[in-house]
């Protein structure tokens, strides 16, 4: 037996502990064929413990969290926890604490899976986005004045350092040499492409544009470099997405692309994405919520979280482990399931997941 990696669970509200446990037992599938092993921590974490105990995240969890390889998350989101709580409590303190500066999401069409996009397929949706996960609006400055009377102010800062934006596309421009369209044998360059805004704010996108180029140049000048603004970006996700590579944008505006984006790729069901520190603990999920009504019906879909598993694979180093669960994820979406709505698969929830262990 090789590496055992340590590996936090936190299966989270509602249907996040049913995809959890069939995104385990791919995981496992997977780590027998490839010969490492997992050692699974599962944490209490979410809207029950808070609702029970009044507790969100506490200090002695975080450290511990601090020493495991990586972490596999399903979802937060309580109907009767208000929302931010749990958001800014757990996640936002999680993302900033073990310091996961980059998020990253894959908008891939998978075969047999609908989309939206009228003669649109896994061919011309196939591309990534890279979402600065530290600064912008989401750092906490701000604040509100007179609260409550007609002269109430709010302010929301988008900040950011140079330090911050450097080491995002630096990254980012790592990434597109890696694994950009070339790299995937599907064109003639990798293409890394800035989304931004620099005509109207003019300060932060002036920033990130003046690095881009500078670090594109000095650094990486085998990757052919792209700017778009971001209102241009959403249309052409829907009109041409085959237009796109590998994107890198501020925390504000991947937020917003990569939830089009993900919607163009077949829904919540099927999208994931990672929450990446490349030198320390790195948190992976599926990108769609806890979903409550679905809760112990059976019916939700777990691709998502089984995709999630295969990147958290891929940065751990078993790059071979994390291509056979798309392979498998990619065959079963192809040929057996009907549709990726819940309660429209044409299985169960744990049904799905054996199909895809099965052919890992």
């Amino acid at each position: 037996m090789g590496t055992t990696y340590k590996i936090a669970v936190l299966p989270g509200d509602g249907t996040g502990p049913e995809v959890v446990a069939e995104g385990l037992k791919v995981l496992q599938a997977a780590a027998a064929k490839h010969r490492f092993a997992l050692d699974l921590t599962h944490y209490d974490l979410g809207g029950e413990r808070y609702l029970r105990t009044g507790e969100i995240l506490p200090d002695a969890v975080v450290d511990e969290l601090k020493g495991v390889d990586s972490i596999y998350l399903g979802a937060i989101g309580h109907p009767d926890v208000a929302p931010g709580i749990l958001e800014k409590g757990l996640l936002l303190r999680l993302r900033f604490e073990l310091d996961q500066y980059i998020n990253l999401r894959p908008v891939r069409l998978y075969p047999g899976v609908e989309t939206p996009l009228k003669d649109k397929g896994p061919k011309e949706i196939d591309y990534t986005v890279v979402r600065e996960n530290s600064g912008d609006v989401y750092a906490g400055g701000g604040g509100i004045m007179m609260k409550g009377t007609p002269h109430e102010v709010a302010v929301q800062n988008m900040l950011y350092s140079r330090a911050q934006v450097d080491r995002c596309l630096r990254w980012a421009f790592e990434y597109a040499r890696q694994h950009g369209r070339k790299a995937r044998g599907k064109g003639p360059d990798n293409t890394l492409g800035l989304v931004g805004k620099t005509n109207v704010l003019t300060y932060v996108y002036d920033l990130w544009s003046r690095r881009f180029n500078e670090i594109g140049d000095e650094e990486y000048p085998d990757v052919k470099r792209e700017y778009y603004h971001v209102d241009a970006t959403c249309m052409w996700m829907v009109k041409s997405p085959e237009w796109f590579d590998v994107l890198v944008t501020g925390n504000i505006f991947g937020d917003i692309i990569t939830d089009l984006g993900a919607i163009t790729q077949g829904g919540m069901g099927v999208a994931a994405g990672g929450n990446i520190n490349p030198a320390g603990v790195s948190m992976f999920e599926p990108i769609g919520g806890s979903a409550p009504k679905y809760t112990g019906l059976g019916v939700i879909n777990p691709v998502a979280a089984v995709v999630a598993g295969a990147m958290m694979l891929d940065t751990l180093g078993e790059n071979q482990a994390a291509q056979d669960v798309e392979r498998a994820v990619a065959e079963v979406t192809g040929t057996k399931m009907k549709g990726m709505a819940s309660g429209q698969m044409g299985y169960t929830t744990s049904e799905v997941g054996d199909l895809v262990a099965e052919r890992v």
